[in-house]
């Protein structure tokens, strides 16, 4: 059977950590259809002993518990959250804010608040705060145009930063929902890369033990990294465009596999991408009693 259970006992089973985004790549909230078998087959996969779980997303932690209960969602080992700037250890019902990974990060800022950004930023006017449950202890969220120039944008962001000594990263995005762009301003230190090498080093998982799925602009980083990663089927053309223009491949790499369907019948988007690329980076897993 596909991702049958294993023994819960079993000492010789090896760790893995699948990492995975949330909007529109585990949760179905795109355009694109999805396959209703694909998530009870993603639930019974990562409820094996060996399997840790951690979602990687731009929600807030009342927002992926909301996700959680809305979409059924099985409850993570760990997330990370606000794009990469805040990680939870998730024990029963108990969300622990790693205080060692904003110790990391921190220093970026030099003590300086996000509400400082924003005031030094406040004269760029085509930038729109988002709201404030949207905002973060080291994130500071923008919506922006679909038609602006990032390029032009980000260097318009540094000139105002650079002279107060700051390192910090700028994350684009789109919203397809609301047909808006956005834009994260985070510390240097801060992105999903970072954080999921963050509880790989911290819970040695090496980089065969690890992977990760995305679909988006704020997911190129690890995309792009050794971490063995997974491009759904439902992400946006160009986005596809663009990673492979980087990697200077067709369809995947050693460490890229963009879902095109037809694993289990299915259709590849949404968590029939996930199982799609972890067959394709764990065969073995299918056939573990």
């Amino acid at each position: 059977m596909i991702f049958s259970g294993a023994v819960k006992n079993n000492p010789m089973l090896d760790k893995l950590l699948i990492c995975t985004d949330l909007d529109r790549t585990l949760i179905p909230n795109g355009h694109q259809p999805l396959c209703p078998q694909a998530m009870p087959l993603f639930r019974k996969l990562v409820a094996r002993p060996e399997i840790e779980l951690a979602y990687v997303t731009g929600r807030d932690k009342k927002l992926v518990m909301d996700a959680i209960a809305r979409f059924n969602l099985p409850v993570p080992d760990y997330a990370v959250t606000d794009v990469g700037s805040t990680v939870y250890h998730i024990q029963s019902d108990r969300w622990l804010r790693l205080i060692d990974w904003d110790q990391h990060i921190c220093h970026d800022w030099k003590g300086k608040s996000r509400k400082d950004l924003a005031a030094f930023l406040s004269d760029l006017t085509q930038c729109q705060l988002q709201e404030e449950e949207k905002q973060g202890r080291y994130k500071l969220s923008y919506y922006v145009p679909l038609d602006i120039n990032p390029g032009i944008l980000a260097d318009e962001i540094q000139l105002r930063i650079k002279p107060h000594g700051l390192q910090i990263k700028t994350i684009w995005s789109i919203d397809e929902q609301k047909k808006t762009g956005l834009l994260d301003i985070l510390p240097a230190s801060a992105d999903k890369r970072e954080a999921i090498e963050f509880l790989m080093k911290t819970n040695s998982f090496d980089y065969d033990r690890t992977v990760f799925s995305g679909d988006s602009g704020n997911d190129i980083a690890v995309l792009l990294s050794p971490i063995k990663s997974i491009l759904v089927a439902n992400a946006s053309p160009e986005l596809k465009s663009q990673v492979q223009a980087k990697i200077g491949k067709t369809v995947s790499s050693k460490h890229l596999y963009i879902a095109r369907g037809g694993y289990l019948n299915m259709n590849g988007n949404y968590a029939a991408g996930i199982l799609e690329g972890i067959h394709h980076y764990f065969p073995e897993l299918k056939s573990m009693d």
